[in-house]
């Protein structure tokens, strides 16, 4: 199976910063929040991957790339350490670029000649998960059980009205509707939709179809969604492990102070902070 990264947004709640510098390149410490996706692919079995970019962001087929001088420096200085640190993922990685910001729908099209007729992963970097099997991994064992498209989600999220919800059928799988960021209170149930989805080939014809009726804005894979559901050929799968939203400042700075505990002198420094701030 392959995967598809969506990174070709402007990241606009992170300005000024991603004037320059992808969304997708900002760090939790010392790793870029790409870098958490393709290590989620390559351990679910997924070593062929499309990254959909933009115009701005060709950082991120450098920093995916070999760095043949600092390789060459480190082997001359004999810094095994520093030079287990930077070689690219063992991965087949190719790259589109979105030429304009036409929404998730339209980049989803163009990854249509990479998938071919196959199922395939699509991802957001905004959704990090800690812990656990590989969220990507966790599709792909219930698409082999329903042969259906597969959403991720959580349950019950604070900020539900941030989410697609899910109108789910009485088998308690499949999913009969997909409401984008229903109003708090009348949401069809309290499992919501994240940044991880399992889509068969089925989804690119309505796809083209739902294009041709879109008149303006940014084209959205709703439709489509909505379509192969009414069709009972959606499911959904709670993803297992600690998930880590990076799309908003917000939750960025907490992911960061998340994975920072998972670094064991990273850990004693936030304890050392909080103690001599009295945070604690």
């Amino acid at each position: 199976m392959k995967g598809v990264i969506l990174a070709a947004g402007y990241g606009s709640r992170f300005l000024p910063v991603t004037k320059t510098i992808p969304k997708e390149m900002l760090p939790l410490i010392n790793k870029p929040s790409i870098d958490f996706i393709i290590e989620e692919f390559l351990e679910s079995g997924i070593n062929e991957i499309l990254v959909i970019t933009s115009r701005r962001k060709k950082v991120l087929e450098d920093y995916l790339d070999r760095e043949v001088e600092l390789e060459y420096t480190f082997k001359m200085q004999g810094a095994s350490g520093k030079l287990k640190k930077i070689p690219p993922p063992e991965a087949h990685i190719f790259f589109v670029r979105q030429k304009e910001m036409l929404g998730v729908g339209h980049a989803l099209l163009l990854s249509k000649p990479f998938v071919g007729h196959e199922p395939f992963i699509t991802a957001y970097p905004d959704d990090i998960f800690l812990g656990g099997k590989p969220p990507a991994r966790q599709l792909i064992e219930t698409y082999e059980q329903t042969n259906c498209t597969v959403l991720a989600t959580i349950y019950n999220p604070e900020d539900i009205e941030r989410y697609g919800t899910l109108a789910i059928a009485e088998d308690g799988l499949h999913i009969t509707d997909f409401v984008e960021k229903a109003p708090k209170g009348e949401e069809p149930s309290r499992e919501v939709s994240i940044g991880r989805y399992l889509y068969t080939p089925e989804i690119f014809p309505l796809l083209e179809e739902g294009l041709k009726k879109h008149k303006k804005g940014e084209y959205n894979h709703t439709y489509s969604l909505k379509q192969l559901a009414r069709q009972g050929k959606v499911v959904f799968k709670r993803i297992e492990g600690e998930r880590l939203d990076t799309g908003e400042p917000e939750g960025f700075f907490r992911a960061l102070l998340v994975y920072a505990q998972t670094v064991p002198e990273l850990k004693n420094v936030l304890k050392n902070f909080l103690a001599e701030n009295e945070l604690n």
